[in-house]
């Protein structure tokens, strides 16, 4: 039985949309109906069964209009499945272990509390200095933080199967 599934992200450069619409894809593939968009761009998510929501995380930060999203919408949210995922670490720890046990930020525990999301987790993510500003240069090279593109695709893969599986 297919059902509608939104999978909406906050993003910043582009690679956390790159990994929402890899999740898309994998669910989409196992026969549901999906819509993957910016957190920007959502209007309501009365006919979806499933959310899942992405935050990009910069400096230790999740992107502020998801965040307000979660915030917003946590009553409307603990009446679908819910799965999170955070994206943004570049080294070569474990992405779960490097956040510190801080998968989301500490102002969001309420609405998480309300919603009981089924799973949350992290994906590494990727730096790709061209795109970023001088301060956001400085930043990276003041941390020695690793550049490049650092997304285990397969991970991402078998999450979206893990959720596709737990669809029903």
């Amino acid at each position: 039985m297919s059902v509608k599934v939104l999978v909406t992200y906050g993003t910043k450069y582009g690679a956390t949309a790159e990994i929402a619409e890899k999740i898309a894809e994998v669910i989409e593939k196992a026969g549901n109906t999906v819509d993957v968009m910016d957190v920007n761009h959502v209007d309501g998510i009365g006919d979806y069964h499933t959310v899942i929501l992405g935050s990009a995380v910069y400096m230790g930060q999740w992107r502020r209009e998801m965040v307000k999203f979660i915030d917003r919408n946590a009553t409307e949210l603990a009446q679908k499945k819910v799965w999170v995922f955070a994206s943004g670490t570049t080294n070569d720890e474990d992405p779960v272990k490097d956040m510190g046990g801080r998968l989301f930020p500490p102002k969001l525990k309420p609405a998480f509390d309300t919603i009981s999301p089924i799973e949350i987790t992290a994906f590494h993510g990727s730096i790709d200095v061209s795109k970023l500003s001088g301060f956001e240069k400085w930043i990276i090279k003041k941390v020695n933080a690793p550049v490049g593109d650092h997304r285990d695709w397969e991970m991402i893969k078998d999450w979206g199967e893990k959720i596709a599986n737990n669809i029903k």
